[in-house]
């Protein structure tokens, strides 16, 4: 059942698709618009419920419109967005008959609100419809912030044909988003190709990647197209590209940057007509400075990088997540089951390793195994048990209390000399006695990656090697 009809007009695209997103999930039926034009257009063929409208528009002025739309439909409640944040924009729009003023950047759960609260005025009911309904053509679940990032930047990057390279622990839905950028830009009707790096004999991977000619190597009884021309027209998601090997990587990165390919044992070169996505939850830098991962390659694939957040940084989202899979556990023929306040409570306190996938898996397992419609908090803590709770936060040494032991440390050393001062020099003595175990620590954090130790420090690579040289410290020191 839809609640009600949103016409949402708005010239930035991930503006657009964050409303889209959260209004679809309430169960409105929204249509959105770039320009005035565009938004005259589509009144002529859908009379929303809501108007929801940014100021300045490519092609006029949104707020200058409403008077004009308000003499059509008197009774059309229209919310004004404005990135325009002075109080002349807020009474302005009130002159001009606005029902709501929001100013950006705006609060996703107060334009959701604004959005009923216009249509309770117009006597539309605001019934709750399920998850599966609104979610049927929504690939991502989730309204946290955290979220609304990761849905800004598809959004900026599903009209072009840049590469991806989409970063995140696994079970965060990396191939989720790899599929929402293929299915909303212009590549849509042509194949989606995943191949998984890791889950591929590493003899295999160009053969796989790049297809072969009959009796390249053998057992090849016939020619073999690859993924590269399985997907041709299309995207070519590359999951788990950590784990491919250097010799694969040196040959993907002259397709890059060629644009074409040739098959193993072929010798007619093909065009790499493909949208490329790569994915990873491992730390490529980290492989680089290792030697295990190119760097060049790097740099092709990290065009535009998407960090996914992991369950535990968006806990606000675990709430929807049950709903959405027990609903499709249920639309899957599993029992129908609900959850309560209490039990999601528990689940929002623990750390879920495993991430979405996890708690998909424990969704549908509890479909399953719980006899009552409702599952209640015992259950929950029962299927935790001896599982990792979300960690305390460390505890650090204030910067007040560094400061009291150097302090006292200071005073220790003078007193060491009674009624004379030490030997000249102090500063540098001090200074090395603080930067010594410092470093020392750092590396031993990091396993001897210099480069990681480096970012951390704040310092580049360079200055700490010379560091670790007057200091006398062993390069390789806590390399596993």
């Amino acid at each position: 059942m839809t609640q009600g009809k949103i016409l949402v007009v708005d010239d930035d695209d991930a503006i657009r698709l964050v409303i889209h997103e959260a209004l679809s999930r309430e169960g409105h039926e929204v249509r959105t618009a770039a320009s005035v034009a565009e938004q005259a257009k589509i009144l002529t063929q859908f009379e929303p419920d809501v108007l929801v409208t940014d100021v300045i528009l490519p092609d006029g002025n949104g707020l200058d419109l409403v008077p004009e739309i308000l003499a059509r439909r008197p009774d059309l409640p229209v919310i004004v967005l404005s990135a325009q944040n002075t109080l002349a924009t807020a009474v302005r729009a009130t002159e001009q008959g606005a029902f709501e003023y929001l100013p950006k950047p705006f609060d996703l759960d107060e334009l959701c609100q604004a959005v009923k609260d216009g249509l309770r005025r117009r006597g539309i009911s605001s019934v709750q419809p399920s998850l599966t309904e609104a979610d049927a053509a929504l690939p991502l679940i989730g309204r946290s912030p955290a979220m609304q990032e990761v849905y800004r930047t598809i959004a900026r990057v599903v009209p072009n044909d840049l590469t991806v390279l989409i970063l995140g622990e696994s079970g965060t839905g990396k191939e989720l988003v790899a599929r929402a950028i293929h299915d909303l830009g212009a590549r849509k009707t042509a194949p989606f190709v995943a191949i998984n790096m890791a889950a591929i004999p590493r003899d295999l991977i160009e053969a796989e990647l790049f297809g072969h000619e009959r009796g390249a190597f053998t057992g090849a009884q016939h020619r073999s197209a690859g993924r590269f021309e399985q997907a041709a027209g299309g995207t070519l998601f590359l999951d788990e590209i950590g784990d491919m090997p250097m010799d694969a990587q040196t040959r993907l990165l002259r397709v890059l940057q060629s644009g074409e390919f040739t098959t193993v044992g072929g010798n007619r070169a093909i065009r790499a007509d493909v949208r490329i996505i790569a994915a990873t939850h491992k730390d490529l830098p980290a492989l680089i400075a290792s030697g295990q991962f190119r760097e060049d390659l790097y740099f092709r694939l990290n065009v535009v990088p998407i960090a996914l957040p992991a369950l535990r940084q968006r806990a606000a989202d675990i709430s929807l997540l049950c709903q959405h899979f027990l609903e499709r556990a249920a639309a899957e023929g599993l029992p129908r089951k609900g959850i309560s306040s209490a039990a999601i409570s528990r689940l929002m306190e623990h750390d879920w390793p495993g991430n979405v996938r996890e708690l998909e898996n424990l969704m549908r397992r509890l479909a399953v195994l719980v006899r009552d419609d409702v599952i209640g908090p015992d259950i929950i803590d029962q299927q935790l048990a001896g599982r990792p709770a979300r960690p305390e936060a460390p505890v650090l040494i204030s910067r007040t209390g560094l400061a009291t032991s150097v302090e006292h440390h200071l005073a220790s050393y003078f007193a060491e000399f009674g009624t004379q001062l030490p030997p000249d020099g102090l500063y540098d003595r001090i200074l090395e006695e603080v930067e010594r175990p410092l470093l020392l620590a750092t590396l031993g954090a990091v396993h001897g990656n210099q480069l990681r130790a480096a970012r951390l420090l704040g310092i580049n690579r360079n200055t700490l090697r010379k560091k670790l040289s007057d200091l006398g410290i062993d390069a390789s020191r806590g390399k596993r």
